[in-house]
């Protein structure tokens, strides 16, 4: 009988520890927090502000970036929306892509390897170099991005900042 509550036991914290498990990286889940972090980072938001990109969104009143793991998907799993908020860029949702039409001269796809997003969010190369290589992908207005390379630097480095685990794909 004691074996058995013991196991039991042993079974329900496997069950609570894997339900606090960090979100997968670039799932729905994540996006909740990249969303957050965006928020955090006055690069991103007053940068982004200051420049006019946020200006450049279709008519819509938010832009849109969908990321993805090229070696767990084909097609994005994630979905940034920013909007002109109180003279910031503030991040309004952040989840599972629901955007089925993108403008493609005002939104961002982006795809990359899990080891290459890894590297860019620890800071071992910025967005020029990643493109440069081969390393990371992207479509979307291109002038607009080169304009932007200090703030789209933060952005890959958002994948760092928010807590993730990288061991399985999202679904």
């Amino acid at each position: 009988m004691f074996k058995q509550t013991l196991a039991a036991g042993i079974a329900l914290l496997a069950i609570g520890a894997a339900n606090a498990a960090e979100p997968v990286l670039m799932s729905g889940d994540w996006g909740p927090a990249a969303c957050a972090a965006w928020n955090a980072d006055p690069v991103l938001t007053k940068g982004l502000a200051d420049s006019g990109w946020i200006e450049n969104d279709g008519g819509r009143g938010y832009k849109v970036m969908q990321v993805f793991r090229k070696d767990c998907s084909d097609a994005p799993t994630v979905e940034l929306r920013v909007s002109l908020k109180d003279g910031v860029a503030h991040c309004v949702y952040g989840g599972p892509v629901e955007t089925s039409s993108l403008d493609k001269s005002a939104d961002y796809v982006m795809h990359a390897s899990t080891e290459r997003w890894l590297e860019m969010g620890a800071g071992k190369y910025g967005p020029m170099k990643a493109m440069m290589l081969g390393r990371l992908s992207f479509s979307g207005p291109y002038g607009e991005a080169m304009g932007n390379m200090g703030p789209f630097t933060n952005f890959l480095l958002l994948v760092g900042k928010v807590p993730s685990e990288s061991d399985t794909c999202p679904l």
